[in-house]
């Protein structure tokens, strides 16, 4: 009783030195190993020892303006006893002084939590959802009875907030502590997941309820991929009742102004595809519920004919044949196809900023004046490449859209990119409206690239680790060579890279310009196509909520089958779980 009494008490007996003054960012200067201890026995001591510790601790959470604070607050919210329904109203003060702690205790907290051992992280997290979940499903046992729903209204935002600073300090720590799906409350996969979305989009200024797509991390996918879907529906209506306003003079049938409806060849599937893609953006139509005809088979798409169109365009988009897609076989996923006029040493912000439409009238007055200059082979060989790059645009954008489409549609594609395509597709996650650092990974580390070559990455680790050196026995220039389709092609990492050794003491800024020309510039252009593609379908503030990770499993589902929830929804006819075959 008496330690818990107290901010000073607590303090005197966990810290380090009870005589120090002020705090540190770095270290809470805790006697962590004795504080586990203390609350491991807690843990295996009567309910009356708990009563009286509960109770003291009331005294300390009233205390007000004392030094050491926040150091106090870590070592309460910490206690195991709060994982039981009668600690949740003592839970509740804790949390909201917490929550109302300055921004620099804040800060400070976060830190902190980043030290604790993973098993305590973890009982954490599940104490703040249990938390979570009496306030959001209250039980109808009277013995547990919470106070009036008015006057606890702050309980689940203040639980939330809670878990913001452990997701923060989560995310901040390589690799992260916890998956990020042990920060999902999935009970919530039963609230009105539509109505807090629009709650949470409300911009009336008297809006102040609390929304849970505030905090996104909480919510697992099935709900994020809910959400997704009732504001896909949303924009369908809205989209549909447009073209009714727009077409009521026209003789269109009723039915067909609600659906993006497209007609393509089986022999020319791409082209016919970028002709209706381009077609309905137009009209913006994108944002239509799709449904697919192929030209001379009869036959109502149901959901069968747009996934097989899904299936078949992939298919021919990523045949090598094509040339728009490398694949590596050290990581089994694609990448995009480097260009022989890839950028070199220009950075990807002025990539950015020299990206333009080939139908652009500036480029094309500047394009003319250089041409004029040329002979006629030399001409007809330049018009020749800018056609083929904007096909080659044109296609990338297709595959934006074909994913785009597939998320706004419901539909799996089967995509093998690596997890760092989907990080780039969320930079940033809504369209700005100057069109600079579109789908730029911000500082790409070793671990991104690995993702598509790992034996590159690796021999980049080697080169940082080699103790020798490094310009004689490895004899690099500041340059990148690439096999794509059996044609290697080199490229210099910065002006005159050709003829700059790689040594000792600049191979830091050779292995950070590798990553950046790989990952972001030498594939600018491609990407940004492939990124304005997706984003003019699936332009949404849900998407704000979505980790790249989260993508992935729309776009592609889940990577791993787990056999356990497939055996729980499984009907046996004529057999039994037991059978041969079924085994």
């Amino acid at each position: 009783m008496r330690t818990f009494d107290s901010y000073v008490e607590l303090c005197a007996l966990f810290k380090e030195n009870p005589h120090q003054d002020g705090a540190r960012l770095v270290d809470p200067d805790l006697k962590m190993d004795f504080l586990y201890a203390v609350y491991d026995a807690l843990r295996e001591l009567p309910n009356s020892i708990h009563k009286s510790v509960l109770k003291s601790m009331i005294n300390a959470i009233c205390q007000e303006n004392l030094p050491d604070e926040v150091r106090a607050m870590y070592i309460l919210v910490q206690c195991p006893m709060f994982g039981h329904q009668s600690s949740c109203l003592i839970f509740a003060q804790l949390l909201r002084r917490i929550v109302h702690l300055p921004a620099s205790d804040h800060q400070m907290l976060v830190h902190w939590l980043k030290i604790l051992e993973v098993p305590r992280l973890r009982s954490m997290v599940r104490n703040l959802m249990h938390f979570l979940s009496l306030r959001q499903f209250p039980t109808a046992d009277p013995t547990h009875a919470l106070p009036e729903p008015n006057k606890i209204k702050w309980w689940i935002p203040t639980a939330a907030r809670m878990l913001a600073f452990i997701n923060a300090a989560n995310n901040s720590c390589r690799p992260p502590l916890l998956h990020f799906s042990e920060l999902y409350h999935e009970a919530l996969d039963h609230i009105d997941l539509a109505a807090d979305y629009f709650r949470w989009q409300d911009p009336s200024p008297c809006s102040s309820h609390f929304s849970y797509c505030q905090y996104p991390f909480i919510l697992s996918i099935n709900a994020k991929r809910l959400i997704l879907t009732k504001d896909s529906e949303q924009q369908q209506m809205i989209n549909a009742r447009r073209s009714l306003e727009t077409k009521a003079s026209r003789q269109v049938s009723q039915v067909d102004i609600f659906f993006l409806n497209m007609t393509v060849r089986r022999s020319h599937l791409v082209e016919d595809s970028l002709k209706e893609i381009q077609r309905a953006s137009e009209r913006k139509e994108l944002k239509k519920k799709l449904r697919m005809t192929f030209a001379g088979e009869p036959g109502l798409d149901m959901g069968g004919l747009t996934k097989e169109w899904f299936q078949l365009l992939v298919r021919e988009i990523f045949d090598p044949d094509k040339g728009m897609f490398v694949y590596h076989p050290h990581s089994r996923c694609y990448w995009f196809r480097i260009p022989s006029s890839a950028r070199t040493w220009d950075t990807a912000e002025s990539a950015s900023r020299a990206v333009t439409a080939p139908s652009s009238p500036v480029a094309g007055a500047a394009v003319e004046a250089e041409l004029v200059q040329d002979d006629d082979d030399a001409v007809v060989a330049r018009l020749v490449a800018a056609s083929e790059e904007e096909e080659s645009l044109q296609q990338y954008n297709l595959i934006g859209v074909l994913m785009g489409l597939a998320v706004y549609n419901a539909n799996i594609l089967d995509l093998r990119f690596p997890s760092v395509c989907y990080q780039k597709l969320l930079s940033p996650p809504v369209v700005p409206h100057a069109d600079l650092h579109l789908g730029v990974v911000r500082n790409p580390s070793l671990d991104d690239l690995a993702q598509i070559m790992p034996d590159v990455a690796h021999g980049l680790r080697e080169l940082l680790a080699y103790q020798g050196d490094v310009e004689q026995d490895m004899c690099l220039t500041f340059q990148a060579s690439i096999e794509e389709f059996g044609a290697v092609k080199t490229f210099p990492l910065k002006q005159g890279g050709e003829d700059i050794a790689v040594t000792n003491q600049n191979r830091k800024e050779y292995v950070r310009l590798y990553l950046d020309w790989m990952l972001n510039t030498a594939i600018y252009n491609e990407f940004r196509s492939f990124y304005l593609g997706f984003h003019s379908v699936c332009a949404s503030n849900a998407l704000i909520m979505l980790r790249p990770e989260e993508v992935e499993m729309l776009v592609c589902g889940c990577p791993r089958f787990v056999l356990h929830d497939l055996r729980k929804v499984t009907e046996y006819d004529g057999y039994q779980s037991e059978s041969a075959a079924v085994q």
